[in-house]
């Protein structure tokens, strides 16, 4: 008989789920799920997601959802999402991954809330340490990053909680599309001029990507800051906006030029975080980065520069060939469903 898992990663922008059959993940799906417009939004993409990864016994769950400001606490949060995910998924037997101490259900959600919150970055590292012992794991998804020492097989990072890895380098606040530019760097090259930016939410980085062409289609589910169109001069416009002008007032060059700085700008961010974690000397310089989410690309460059061999998180699970880039955005479900497909009661 096939065992079959499915895992989600409740996001505050998205929901993710990824199945895995007999350990071999053949579908994912990621769901644009804003939870600040309000909690049916969560409701939406769960059926969504299920009409779309169909149905399953077992179901192992992780989140970081729960710091979004529709709840008052983290803790009420957790709570709020875990009663959210058991209601959709019931009667199948559903778990929580509270990351060091493995899966709880329904039942003990409320003891483990704070394990519980924001884990997906243990699950997706401890999977990474099956298959590379040692190795820096990156996930740069559409809002946050996260970077992830691997040391003799198991996380290494020296935060659990995201308050913890912010000030650790293991967590940095910037992403492929969802991160605001005003962000970013203050003062920004153009015309010969350092310029500094509007303080308002006038362009994301998706518009940087975008006009630089390195917008994966399937990463752009939000929508854009003026609600207009998804296109390289949209993009354009709304980019000129920061720095208080309109894309006709300079010439299309001009405007990846400045693409160009605010996507070098991000990079170097990251790039720093990494430099901080690698300090620690938990791993070697031969050891790899293993790039995962919708900003892998971005990831692949980083590995380098930093001269160390790149490895593609899809490369390090089992997965069908139809499913492996999707699996990559979905590195925390495709994590919680392998690992719950070794550690749960099928």
């Amino acid at each position: 008989m096939m065992q079959t898992v499915i895992g989600w990663d409740i996001g505050g922008a998205h929901l993710k789920a990824a199945r895995a059959d007999d350990g071999v993940v053949t579908a994912a799906a990621q769901i644009a799920s804003p939870l600040w417009l309000g909690l049916e939004e969560l409701d939406r993409a769960f059926a969504a997601a299920q009409a779309e990864i169909g149905a399953a016994s077992v179901h192992a769950i992780t989140m970081t959802g729960e710091l979004c400001d529709a709840f008052a606490t983290r803790d009420e949060g957790v709570a709020g999402l875990a009663e959210i995910a058991n209601r959709r998924l019931s009667p199948a037997r559903v778990f929580f991954y509270a990351g060091r101490a493995g899966f709880v259900e329904w039942a003990g959600v409320g003891a483990q809330a704070r394990e519980i919150a924001s884990a997906n970055w243990h699950a997706s590292a401890a999977l990474t340490g099956l298959r590379a012992p040692e190795a820096l794991f990156i996930d740069m998804g559409s809002t946050t990053t996260d970077l992830i020492p691997v040391s003799g097989g198991v996380p290494a990072a020296r935060g659990a909680s995201d308050a913890q890895r912010l000030a650790h380098g293991e967590l940095v606040y910037t992403g492929l599309v969802r991160t605001f530019l005003m962000a970013g760097p203050k003062l920004v090259p153009f015309e010969g001029a350092l310029t500094p930016l509007m303080n308002e939410w006038f362009a994301s980085a998706a518009d940087v990507y975008r006009i630089l062409g390195r917008l994966p289609e399937e990463a752009d589910l939000m929508e854009t800051p003026d609600g207009r169109e998804k296109t390289v001069s949209a993009s354009r416009a709304r980019l000129a906006r920061m720095i208080g002008r309109d894309a006709g007032e300079a010439d299309d060059d001009a405007w990846e030029r400045l693409a160009r700085y605010f996507a070098e700008a991000q990079m170097r961010e990251i790039m720093d975080a990494a430099a901080l974690v690698l300090s620690r000397g938990l791993i070697g310089p031969c050891a790899p980065i293993v790039g995962a989410g919708c900003g892998r690309d971005i990831v692949r460059g980083m590995a380098a520069r930093m001269e160390r061999p790149y490895l593609a998180f899809d490369d390090l699970i089992e997965a069908a060939p139809g499913a492996r880039g999707k699996a990559s955005d979905c590195a925390g479900a495709c994590a919680m469903a392998l690992i719950g497909a070794r550690r749960l009661p099928l």
